[in-house]
């Protein structure tokens, strides 16, 4: 299905936000999600299915000064 991750075009075979961080190679990774504008919580990624055409925010926190 197609979607947009970031502001940019993607494909994805994934189901779920869950899915499709383990996808993009950031399973372990502490990242803040969020789906069509909405924030999802990392407990209720799983559950939260995404569907052709979402837009997906995924952001990591980053150190320094």
């Amino acid at each position: 299905m197609k979607i947009v991750v970031n502001g940019e075009a993607s494909q994805t075979r994934a189901q779920t936000l869950a899915e499709l961080i383990v996808e993009l190679g950031l399973g372990e990774a502490k990242v803040a999600t969020a789906l069509n504008g909405a924030m999802v919580r990392a407990v209720k990624r799983a559950a939260t299915p995404i569907g052709d055409g979402d837009r997906v925010e995924i952001l990591a926190p980053m150190q320094g000064g």
